[in-house]
């Protein structure tokens, strides 16, 4: 894999963008403008559930693109 495609799916109740891929939702825990995504995954892949592993530390992501689709949403 070297690209993530990433679909925005909604805001959970903490008003952070909620994406999915292929099934699994991931989470951009500082969607602030101006800085780098900060995407992990939901704890039991529940939309409004607490962030879970950042994709940083998975193997299977290491030197992975990241494509939002439509775009990556920020504050």
């Amino acid at each position: 894999m070297n690209k993530l495609v990433l679909t925005f799916v909604g805001y959970d109740n903490w008003h952070r963008p909620v994406y999915e891929n292929d099934g699994s939702l991931y989470v951009d825990v500082d969607p602030r403008a101006g800085r780098k995504e900060s995407i992990c995954t939901k704890n039991n892949n529940d939309f409004n559930g607490e962030p879970d592993t950042p994709i940083e530390v998975m193997k299977r992501f290491n030197g992975v693109k990241l494509e939002f689709i439509p775009e990556r949403k920020t504050w």
